[in-house]
């Protein structure tokens, strides 16, 4: 918004020049403010997926409808804040989250007069896949995500797949698909199909529905065996080795298995 838009509307331009410092400082500084607010944005984001997830198990009714609309106002507002903290409004809008969040947004909004599209609220999850900024500050505040980070992203992305995947073969299938009755049933099918367990009484027909399948089997054993990996693989410790950068390291190493120099790794045992 140019200078004399801002005039015309009559907000002092160094009033909204603060303003957006502010959202700034919120969104991407390191202060206790900022880190309390990036931690209540993940709790909001956590209650919300949780509330998404659940409500489409259950019958629609008035109060859900205005939970619905509650919830994408919020994340309406949340969205408007954070194009105004961007410095680049422009690379923001071109992020997958962004995106993902609008759709979300427009299906909640659209849920008071019609149920279309309404799996696009699960799109909501990939909010757990940009809160960069929290892992940071994760790192740094707690010594359980430090040690068990990997796993936790493993979960993470594994779990925002099934929900995502399960959200497209319930929209699609319902209606059409006998054997889709209710989300449960399209969780059922996703995660029998992501373990290629197959029990062959829930199948999607058609190309469209193989096509699904095939997404389902290839990109979701590819996750699981990445979480299979990180459960079963030695745990590692992050810690910067001061000659090669290498940042892995076996819990109890001593020297940098890439360039051989000797570690101080802290000991976190009393943390």
């Amino acid at each position: 918004m140019s200078t004399l838009g801002v005039q015309a509307e009559g907000i002092p331009p160094t009033l909204l020049s603060r303003f957006r410092l502010a959202l700034r400082h919120l969104y991407g500084g390191r202060s206790a403010n900022s880190r309390r607010f990036l931690y209540a944005l993940l709790v909001f984001d956590l209650t919300s997926l949780l509330f998404i997830v659940t409500t489409s198990f259950l019958p629609r009714n008035d109060l859900v409808r205005v939970l619905d609309v509650s919830f994408g106002i919020i994340f309406l507002l949340e969205l408007i804040l954070r194009l105004a903290a961007s410095r680049r409004v422009g690379r923001e809008l071109l992020r997958m989250t962004t995106w993902t969040d609008m759709a979300a947004i427009i299906s909640l909004l659209a849920a008071a007069a019609s149920e279309f599209a309404g799996f696009l609220r699960v799109l909501r999850t990939f909010r757990l896949l940009r809160t960069f900024r929290v892992v940071q500050f994760l790192r740094e505040d707690s010594a359980f995500f430090r040690r068990n980070e990997e796993l936790l992203i493993a979960v993470t992305n594994l779990s925002v797949f099934i929900f995502v995947m399960t959200g497209v073969v319930y929209e699609t299938q319902r209606g059409v698909n006998p054997g889709i009755k209710n989300y449960a049933d399209a969780l059922y099918f996703t995660i029998t199909a992501l373990t290629t367990t197959g029990f062959g009484d829930i199948t999607l027909p058609g190309t469209p529905g193989r096509m699904i399948t095939v997404v389902i089997m290839i990109f979701g054993v590819t996750l699981f065996l990445n979480l299979a990996k990180v459960l079963f693989t030695p745990s590692k410790v992050r810690f910067s080795c001061p000659s090669c950068g290498l940042l892995r390291h076996d819990i109890d190493a001593v020297h940098c298995k890439a360039c051989g120099t000797v570690l101080n790794i802290p000991d976190e045992g009393a943390v």
